[in-house]
């Protein structure tokens, strides 16, 4: 008679049964509607609606923007992550809870604010705007709001793999006579590399269904500052828009699914420098 194998944790049909129902609910179900809704609109009127100039200049703005603000935050959240994790100064608690600010603050306010602050009559903008330094209601502004929203996600990726870094690797690799910045690139950035993409690919997702921070900043100019989440809310007012509505949101997940791929693709490549 065999024995009965029991499990570590109990509970496992039970826990996958309820997760499965969850992310079906709240996640395939709406994914599944999204695409079969869009089936009845034809190829050709599909690529018509995709590929309107005025949708494309909207997609240069929107993955053109997204990007620089991704590496704009990958720059940064090192920066800070390093800052929070290897040095100890005053405020720095305070440092460390204002990373979270853009999670707690409703994005509606942060684009009113960017946009209060970058103005020609603005307390940076008063500054900048007569050395040719257009903050709001340009390109430059809409990179501004995407770099606020997505700093979080560099920063808490890469806080615990450095906070968990074992520092005897690294006095050893001084001790057999390499420098700070050779232990740097030799031994610290290949651990860095797989979180870093992820930082990367959240900010960059992040950014590009971004709304609320950005509607306000960009002052939503046709084929030069419009968005496409503002595009897709412009077609629903139209009469009859709400195909061409449904045609940028599919274009939009698409394109999130596939840098999905990719970047999970980058991060397995990336973590054979660990092994």
């Amino acid at each position: 008679m065999s024995e009965k194998k029991h499990r570590i944790l109990p509970g496992f049909g039970l826990s996958l049964g309820y997760t499965l129902v969850y992310l079906s609910a709240l996640v395939l179900l709406p994914l599944a509607g999204l695409i079969l809704r869009t089936l009845h609109v034809s190829p050709a009127d599909f690529w018509h609606l995709a590929t309107t100039p005025r949708a494309l200049a909207s997609y240069r703005v929107t993955f053109g923007a997204s990007l620089v603000a991704a590496v704009a935050d990958s720059i940064l959240g090192t920066l800070l992550a390093w800052i929070l994790t290897r040095y100890h100064f005053p405020g720095r608690r305070l440092l460390d809870a204002l990373i979270d600010f853009p999670f707690a603050l409703p994005t509606a306010v942060a684009g009113l604010t960017l946009a209060d602050i970058f103005a020609p009559n603005g307390w940076l903008g008063h500054f900048l705007v007569p050395w040719g330094i257009q903050g709001a209601y340009s390109i430059l502004g809409v990179v501004l709001a995407l770099t606020f929203v997505g700093l979080p996600f560099v920063v808490r990726t890469l806080q615990p793999v450095l906070e968990s870094l074992d520092r005897d690797v690294e006095e050893a690799a001084a001790v057999l006579g390499a420098g700070r910045w050779s232990t740097f690139w030799r031994v610290i950035a290949p651990l860095l590399l797989p979180p870093l993409l992820t930082g990367f690919a959240l900010s960059f997702a992040r950014a590009i269904g971004e709304y609320g921070s950005v509607v306000f900043i960009s002052g939503n100019k046709p084929m030069k500052t419009e968005i496409t989440p503002y595009l897709i809310v412009m077609r629903l007012d139209e009469n009859d828009g709400f195909d061409g509505a449904l045609v940028l949101a599919v274009v939009l997940l698409v394109f999130s699914f596939v840098l999905l791929g990719v970047v999970n693709h980058l991060e397995r490549w990336a973590g054979r420098f660990q092994d």
